[in-house]
């Protein structure tokens, strides 16, 4: 499975489509000079997703991706080309939010919102305590 972690504000912006390109303006200076690194490598900037596997499990990726936004996306398989961007990383250039096969929240209030987006995805609300 691949999951990308964003904030329930950033997705309202990008919907239903994640690509880095909507979102050059907001970048800071770290971020831009990141992005500059990847298009010289390869071409283009990916939206990124960590690959759980048989030593990077999924409760690890829920972890760290909970550190990126509120708001998680579960996909059994992405579009290529598909960048292995570290040994549990990847990426792709763009990526509809509409093929995730699940989304995982940890806060109450998204439920209802996240389910009017996206009606036929199931969506999980995970307890913080499970993740310490």
């Amino acid at each position: 499975m691949f999951f990308h972690g964003i904030d329930y504000q950033h997705l309202l912006i990008q919907f239903p489509v994640l690509s880095p390109r909507l979102t050059i303006l907001q970048q800071n200076h770290s971020q831009k000079e990141d992005r500059k690194h990847l298009l010289e490598q390869f071409g283009f900037e990916p939206v990124h997703f960590l690959e759980s596997s048989k030593t990077y499990s999924v409760k690890k990726c829920l972890n760290a991706c909970f550190n990126f936004g509120n708001v998680i996306f579960a996909f059994s398989s992405l579009p290529q080309p598909l960048l292995q961007l570290s040994p549990h990383e990847v990426g792709v250039p763009v990526v509809d939010t509409r093929k995730a096969k699940a989304i995982f929240i940890q806060n109450r209030e998204l439920i209802n919102k996240i389910k009017r987006l996206y009606p036929q995805i199931p969506v999980f609300i995970m307890v913080k305590k499970m993740f310490s």
